[in-house]
Parts: structure tokens; sequence; C-alpha cells
């Protein structure tokens, strides 16, 4: 999490646009077979949520100043 602070708004954006591209090779692509790595599903779910929790703190933060 301390990472995603310091980084803004678009790096986030970008950032979970590749982990949900991940996730959906993740899913699809192993469809068949067996996976070796099983918590690369867990892991990419994790840093969108963590990523997506950060923008809207950052936006509950902006409408805060502003009222």
């Amino acid at each position: 999490m301390k990472d995603l602070k310091k980084k803004t708004d678009a790096d986030l954006a970008k950032l979970i646009q590749e982990k949900r591209e991940e996730l959906r090779v993740f899913r699809f692509g192993e469809a068949g077979s067996r996976s070796r790595n099983v918590r690369a599903g867990r892991n990419a779910r994790r840093v969108i949520a963590q990523a997506l929790t950060e923008l809207k703190l950052r936006t509950l933060a902006g409408e805060e100043k502003t009222a």
C-alpha cells in the first residue's frame, strides 16, 4: 500500500488495467490445465482491490476539501 500512495492517479489506473488483463489471462489461459502458480489470481485481485481503494480514498479526500 505504501507504494500505491506514491503513485499518481494515471499510474494507478494503468496498474489496475494491467492486473485485470493478467487476471483474465490467468483465468482463461489456464482453463483446461492445472496452474502451477495458483496464488497468481489471488495476488492480482488483491492488487486491484488495493489500487481501487487508494483511488476511492483520494476522491473522497478531494470532495471533503471542496465541501
